[in-house]
C-alpha cells in the first residue's frame, strides 16, 4: 500500500522525462565557431538584437526562436551583360567575398532575413556594376582603365552594402573576366597593338636623337680638348721635349746611328737596330 503512493510522482517524474528529452532540441542547443546567432522572444521582447549568442552551449524556452547565421567569409560570383557609355553590350564574371557583420545580425534578420544574399548581397552587386560600367567606354573597361573601373565598382558596393541598415561587411571584389563582341574587340586589340608599335618607334627615334647628341657632345669636347693643347704646343716647348727624347735615346745602352737635323733648330735623329 505504501509503494503505491510513490506511483503518482513516479508518473510524473516520467512524463518530465519524456517531456524534456522530447524537447530537448528546443531547449538545449549549441553555436559551432564560425557561427552567430539570436532569438526572438515570442512572450517578449520580440527580436533580441543586441545580445548575440556567441559560440557555445546555450539554453532557452523551447517556445522562443532561434535564428542561426554563418558569418564566416563568403563568395559569390556573377554573370552580368551590361552597357558600357556608348551603349554597347558586355560580358562580366564579378566575384564578391563578404561576410555578415557580427553583431548586427539582428538587424540583418529583421530586414532580410536569412536569405539576405539574394535579398540584399546579389541585387546590389548588380546595379552597382552597372552603373559604373555604364560611365565608361568599351575601351576604358577592357584596356585602359580596367584598374579604375574595379576600383570604383569595390569602393561603391562596399559603401552599399555597409550602410546602415545593410550591416555586410565587403572583403574583396574582382572582376574575373570581360568579354566583347568579337569584332570589337579585335578592332581594340589592333589599336592598342598600333599604339604599342607608335611608342616603340617613338623610343627608338628618341634613344638616336640622345646617342646623336651624346656624340656631338663627344666630338665638341675633343675639339675642346685639341684646342686647348694646339695652343700649349710653342715652338720652344716643342724644341724642349726633342731635346729631352734625344738625352734618353742617347743613354739608352742599344746601338744606335744619330742623324743631326740641318735646320737652324733641327734637332737630331737618332737610328738604332733596335
Amino acid at each position: 500500500m505504501e509503494n503505491r503512493r510513490f506511483v503518482p510522482v513516479i508518473v510524473v517524474l516520467l512524463i518530465a522525462v519524456i517531456l524534456l528529452i522530447y524537447l530537448s532540441s528546443s531547449i538545449f542547443y549549441t553555436i559551432r565557431p564560425g557561427e552567430r546567432a539570436v532569438l526572438f522572444y515570442k512572450f517578449g521582447k520580440g527580436m533580441d538584437k543586441e545580445n548575440i549568442q556567441m559560440p557555445g552551449f546555450h539554453v532557452k524556452a523551447p517556445y522562443n526562436e532561434l535564428f542561426v547565421y554563418d558569418v564566416t567569409e563568403n563568395q559569390v560570383e556573377e554573370t552580368l551583360d551590361v552597357l558600357d557609355r556608348n551603349g554597347l553590350s558586355i560580358s562580366v564574371d564579378v566575384s564578391v567575398r563578404f561576410h555578415p557583420m557580427f553583431d548586427k545580425i539582428g538587424y540583418i534578420q529583421e530586414t532580410f532575413q536569412q536569405d539576405y544574399v539574394n535579398r540584399l548581397v546579389v541585387p546590389e552587386v548588380r546595379s552597382t556594376v552597372r552603373q559604373v560600367m555604364g560611365r565608361f567606354s568599351a575601351e576604358e573597361i577592357y584596356s585602359t582603365k580596367r584598374p579604375e573601373v574595379e576600383g570604383a565598382i569595390k569602393s561603391e558596393t562596399e559603401a552599399v552594402l555597409g550602410a546602415e541598415g545593410n550591416y555586410i561587411q565587403m572583403r574583396a571584389l574582382l572582376i574575373r573576366s570581360i568579354k566583347l563582341p568579337e569584332q570589337i574587340g579585335l578592332a581594340i586589340e589592333n589599336k592598342l597593338k598600333q599604339e604599342q608599335e607608335a611608342l616603340a618607334y617613338q623610343f627608338r627615334l628618341d634613344r638616336e636623337k640622345s646617342e646623336a647628341e651624346r656624340k656631338r657632345i663627344g666630338a665638341e669636347g675633343e675639339a675642346a680638348a685639341n684646342k686647348i693643347i694646339n695652343s700649349s704646343l710653342t715652338d720652344e716647348l716643342l724644341k724642349m721635349r726633342g731635346i729631352e727624347a734625344t738625352q734618353q735615346l742617347a743613354n739608352s745602352p742599344n746601338a744606335k746611328i744619330v742623324v743631326i737635323g740641318s735646320a737652324k733648330d733641327g734637332l737630331p735623329l737618332i737610328l738604332g737596330n733596335n
